[in-house]
């Protein structure tokens, strides 16, 4: 049972990179990129091509596909065991709320939607709902 539940753990556990590209802003205070104001960035910015596609971080749940205002096209997956992983700005999303999803599946484009500067993927992670740094789960 106790091997069991860590396979588990260890499949939920977002561990690779969602897509290949560089870090254009970090998790925590940053100014804002629309303004002079501070404000704190609860994700890292992924600049890469356009159209590039997004892998699923770890197994899960997809439980969102919408278009949101300041994210654009997002998606949004949970993971269990109180891990949740937010994908936004995509161009297009491959995926629908209630499918389940491997490691390393395909789930959506990187794009520009919303409010942006360029292509990126904005990433975050939740545990039990509050914003953690991603870079804890990358290698």
């Amino acid at each position: 049972t106790l091997l069991k539940e860590k396979k588990s753990l260890l499949a939920a556990t977002p561990s690779i990179w969602p897509v290949m590209g560089w870090v254009t802003s970090e998790f925590g205070q940053r100014i804002n990129p629309f303004g002079n104001d501070r404000e704190f960035h609860k994700a890292i910015d992924i600049a890469t091509k356009y159209g590039r596609i997004i892998q699923a971080p770890a197994d899960g749940i997809v439980t969102e596909v919408a278009y949101q205002q300041d994210v654009g096209q997002m998606i949004r997956i949970d993971h269990g065991h109180g891990v949740t992983t937010f994908y936004g700005h995509l161009s297009k999303a491959i995926v629908r709320p209630g499918a389940t999803v491997k490691k390393g599946d395909r789930i959506g484009h990187v794009g520009n939607s919303g409010r942006s500067t360029g292509s990126h993927l904005h990433y975050a992670v939740l545990l039990n709902g509050v914003p953690i740094n991603p870079r804890k789960y990358l290698n």
